[in-house]
């Protein structure tokens, strides 16, 4: 076969995928191709500063070999591969599988699944055609911020990323995943006042600029007035962006075999998973779904690599909605099959959003009306973990950091850093409002997906005061 005739036929994704598992030798073999493609705007001082279009492939091969001690895999992944590179990238894979020891998560890998009707079809792709309406409503936006002394600054980003699955077993699975943010900052032009605002979005058709600018005006506004505060405890409300931020984090933490082995904030002293136990009085659910609208992620398992959460191995198992909490109680923790044999829990995969719901019918403009004297928070930034075994982490207030009194915001306050742990403050929580689709400020680059309410905390935990703005 000519050069020629073998790029054309590598081509494509799905013959990509095919021909990678016909050049594979091992026992077993997983091909996953993404085909990345992204837009994107960026602006300062009230002007567009850069914009542009992406395209990019990654493929993932995973290597599965049977030994006389188990089945080792090994998995190597590599950026815009051409045709001739893919025989040398599946042996790459071969030989790190055969000079590994056993996979601890071995299993079989998953077969009977119906292949994608799309599977042969050419990727999804972006371009800057997604901002045809919202540019020019964020160029209206730049003259009304001109017009009231701020300037904004910020960016829009849109992917979309269609995922290629082929097994050895006959798996040909695809899935495309649309992910869009927005962030915007609107600053006073001596910059000592900054306000953010943030959106998840599919297709940018659900985002108003206009609306968002209104309400940094607002904030800037209130931050007229500065108030300094000491370091504390206070009642706070978090808004659904700083909730996310919380909970991504719990979910990440989640792993079913870790608190089995008594290693983390799930582990019931003496043994065993806090599994059964109420969290939290307030009747909230916290659930992932791959097929919640607005919030639709890959139906079955996409691993690259194995790890707490996650094995190559149950690439292709399908996902279908799970509670991690109901009606308060902790209900389900996450497991790869493996580690479900392990614990003896459900299999419980890691899924691509998260939701909170189940609190009041109430805004978060309500819950600061319904406060007599507290603090509302804007987001949450540089958040770390400080001890596993409660969850406890600490971060920082950032962008706006308000006092209400008597329903109102009446000024600006210092920025602070806390310390909390996710899992003890809803226990604490005494009320949750309604819940909404929110983008995690902290987390936006690894996770978008969510939604969430307010809530209100009697006690949070501002451990020091932080000079940040």
């Amino acid at each position: 076969m000519s050069a020629a005739a073998s790029t054309n036929r590598t081509n494509k994704p799905h013959e990509v995928v095919e021909r990678s598992l016909e050049l594979s030798r091992a026992d077993g073999c997983v091909v996953i191709a993404d085909e990345h493609s992204t837009a994107n705007l960026r602006w300062a001082g009230n002007a567009l500063t850069t914009n542009g279009v992406t395209r990019g492939r990654t493929l993932t091969v995973i290597a599965t070999v049977d030994g006389k001690e188990g089945t080792a895999s090994g998995v190597v992944s590599r950026s815009a591969v051409t045709a001739d590179e893919l025989e040398p990238l599946v042996r790459a894979a071969e030989a790190a599988a055969r000079g590994a020891g056993p996979a601890e998560d071995a299993q079989p890998l998953v077969s009977g699944i119906p292949v994608s009707p799309d599977f042969t079809d050419a990727p999804a792709e972006t371009s800057s055609a997604v901002f045809a309406d919202f540019a020019p409503a964020l160029g209206e936006s730049f003259a009304r911020a001109r017009e009231g002394g701020r300037e904004l600054y910020g960016f829009a980003n849109h992917e979309l990323v269609s995922s290629y699955l082929g097994t050895s077993t006959g798996l040909r699975l695809r899935h495309d995943q649309p992910n869009g943010t927005l962030e915007l900052n609107a600053k006073s032009p001596d910059r000592t006042r900054s306000a953010w605002a943030g959106r998840s979005t599919r297709d940018f058709k659900d985002v108003d600029p206009a609306a968002l600018d209104a309400e940094l005006a607002v904030r800037l506004g209130w931050a007229a007035r500065r108030v300094e505060l000491p370091a504390g405890r206070y009642e706070t409300l978090l808004p659904p962006t700083a909730v996310a931020d919380l909970l991504i984090y719990q979910l990440w933490s989640a792993s079913g075999r870790d608190a089995a082995e008594g290693r983390t904030v799930f582990s019931k002293p003496g043994g065993g998973t806090r599994i059964g136990e109420k969290l939290t009085e307030l009747p909230l659910t916290l659930r992932s779904d791959p097929n919640e609208p607005g919030l639709e992620s890959s139906p079955f398992v996409l691993a690259h690599s194995s790890g707490d959460d996650a094995s190559v191995f149950d690439n292709g198992l399908p996902l279908t909605a799970t509670e991690w909490v109901g009606g308060g109680e902790l209900r389900h923790l996450t497991t790869t099959r493996h580690s479900a044999g392990l614990t003896k829990l459900p299999v419980t995969p890691s899924i691509g959003n998260l939701i909170l719901d189940g609190g009041e019918d109430l805004s978060l403009e309500e819950m600061v009306a319904n406060t007599a004297r507290g603090l509302l928070l804007t987001c949450l930034w540089y958040i770390r973990e400080v001890d596993p075994a409660t969850l406890l982490l600490t971060g920082l207030t950032r962008d706006g950091m308000y006092l209400v009194e008597n329903g109102e915001v009446t000024g600006e306050v210092n920025n602070f850093r806390f310390n909390e742990s996710p899992v003890n403050l809803l226990g604490r929580a005494t009320q949750a409002g309604r819940t909404e689709k929110t983008l995690p400020r902290e987390w936006s680059d690894w996770f978008t997906r969510a939604a969430m309410p307010a809530l209100r905390v009697p006690d949070f935990n501002m451990s020091s005061v932080s000079q940040g703005v």
